[in-house]
């Protein structure tokens, strides 16, 4: 059925960005943003990040991942590397991954380049997981086609039974990409669709060179 949205509009109105109230460094305004996002209450799974690549069909794929971790460096996610997600970054690892947080009309778009972590980085982080997570990157051929979810549920029972009393170690083809930002654009909805666009561009010194995009 179709269903016509012309109509579908919201006013802008809570906040505003601008260029003096902009620091240096990215890292620094995306950890002041992250942060009032998280301690709004108004925000469900802040670190929710939407991960693009170009797959090796030629088309771009959007998914959603979680960041786990923020550095100085750039952002951390953790996923299967044989996955479509991890073939197209072993492929092509520009990356574009963005957040999008309607309760304050806020998101954050970046570019950059993923790079897999220190295989002892991984071991850590997955050190820290549940039981069952540990077992599920075990059981699970990421983005394969399977047969049904019975199938799934079988192979979860046998990784369970193989590692009964056992310490579960990570599997070689799961860990963590960290993905260095050359560009974070900051958008803050506005009034009259006038938003406020603030991007900062990585220069060859290693600096950051803030413009403002119009809208």
């Amino acid at each position: 059925m179709a269903k016509d949205l012309s109509d579908y509009r919201k006013s802008y109105e809570k906040q505003e960005l601008l260029e003096n109230n902009c620091p240096e460094n990215p890292m620094e305004l995306f950890q002041t943003w992250f942060r009032n996002a998280d301690e709004s209450n108004t925000v469900e799974e802040t670190n929710a990040m939407h991960v693009s690549t170009i797959g090796q069909d030629g088309f771009p794929k959007n998914r959603v991942v979680l960041l786990k971790k923020i550095t100085w460096e750039g952002f951390i996610f953790y996923t299967n590397y044989t996955s479509e997600k991890g073939k197209a970054i072993a492929a092509n690892n520009n990356i574009c991954c963005s957040f999008f947080w309607p309760a304050l009309e806020q998101q954050i778009i970046i570019k950059g380049k993923a790079e897999k972590l220190a295989e002892n980085l991984s071991d850590g982080y997955f050190e820290s997981r549940p039981e069952g997570s540990k077992l599920g990157a075990w059981a699970s051929n990421q983005s394969t086609v399977v047969a049904s979810r019975e199938e799934l549920e079988a192979n979860l029972k046998m990784f369970e039974r193989n590692f009964e009393g056992k310490e579960i170690l990570r599997p070689n083809h799961w860990g963590g990409y960290l993905i260095k930002p050359i560009s974070i654009e900051f958008w803050q909805g506005r009034p009259n669709r006038m938003h406020d666009r603030i991007r900062y561009s990585l220069q060859k010194d290693f600096s950051w060179k803030l413009d403002r995009l119009s809208p």
